[in-house]
């Protein structure tokens, strides 16, 4: 009886050993996987300006295999394949490209298409969005540790922090001192598209040392006559575009909510690079001295 004991006991240990080895050996293969995944062997699809911005910007720009429509920064990026405008993609043009890591800006969609592409077997990052520079360090370290270059993300956010600081201790002004800037997305038709609060519009007018002339509701809002008389802003800004839907200066200001205000009367509109102006990445602090210095020294 008690060999059989033995025997049992002994049979029963080695099973669970078995059991262990088996579990330790599975979890050594998935988190093998997953670092082969969002290593430094992926082929990336970055979705979002700013986010290939940040790849580029660690060195990484090799493993980059293709981008959405909102990439244009460096220029050589749109060599690479497009699965279109990052609201509006499909999962059949995003997993045509067979990407082993997606690093996704919050935000993209329609949200049914990511979930579709979330269930394939692809590593899917989803880097939250940025209105501050602790936002924008934050962005870098997650695609840095996506990528597997932690180190150099934390000297690219060293100095994203360094000249983040500058840029908004030269933009600071007193109160009394700051322009009303009134941000317009479009103005086709003469219907005004504007930013009220809680946008990265409205965040980077502050970071220049501007006021946002609409604060009344937060997002994008297509705002009435009446609303853009009482915002009075000094001075309109617009994102520079070369393709439709495009507005220009003198359609604006031939527009009659626009030609009573202070901004109208003075013919007062400033237009920068959208990605630039709102991306919130790795250069937003030269966007923070463009917009104040076009504000303030007509410079920019």
């Amino acid at each position: 009886m008690t060999l059989r004991y033995e025997n049992k006991a002994r049979g029963w240990k080695s099973g669970l050993l078995s059991a262990i080895v088996m579990t330790l050996a599975t979890f050594s293969a998935s988190a093998e996987q997953a670092a082969q995944a969002s290593g430094p062997s992926a082929d990336v699809l970055s979705i979002g300006g700013s986010i290939t911005e940040i790849v580029v910007a660690l060195g990484q720009q090799h493993r980059l295999k293709a981008r959405d429509a909102t990439s244009s920064y460096p220029a050589d990026v749109t060599d690479l394949p497009s699965v279109g405008y990052m609201r509006a993609l499909s999962p059949e043009g995003v997993l045509s490209v067979a990407p082993s890591l997606i690093l996704s800006e919050e935000g993209a969609g329609p949200p049914e298409a990511i979930d579709v592409i979330r269930s394939a077997d692809v590593a899917f990052v989803e880097v939250p969005g940025a209105l501050s520079t602790d936002g924008i360090l934050q962005k870098i370290a997650v695609v840095g540790d996506a990528l597997g270059v932690q180190d150099r993300a934390g000297a690219l956010s060293a100095q994203v922090k360094a000249d983040m600081q500058k840029a908004l201790d030269d933009a600071s002004r007193p109160e009394e001192a700051k322009k009303r800037v009134l941000f317009v997305m479009s103005a086709e038709s003469g219907r005004i598209m504007a930013s009220g609060a809680g946008t990265v519009a409205d965040a980077m007018i502050r970071m220049a040392g501007g006021v946002n002339a609409i604060t009344d509701f937060e997002g994008f809002r297509q705002i009435t006559d009446e609303a853009i008389g009482l915002a009075a802003p000094d001075v309109i800004l617009m994102m520079a575009r070369s393709a439709a839907p495009y507005t220009s200066d003198d359609d604006v200001f031939a527009l009659p909510a626009i030609r009573l205000t202070p901004a109208g009367q003075s013919r007062s509109i400033v237009r920068m690079d959208g990605l630039l102006m709102l991306g919130f990445g790795p250069r937003t602090a030269e966007a923070v001295r463009r917009l104040n210095g076009a504000l303030y020294t007509g410079e920019g």
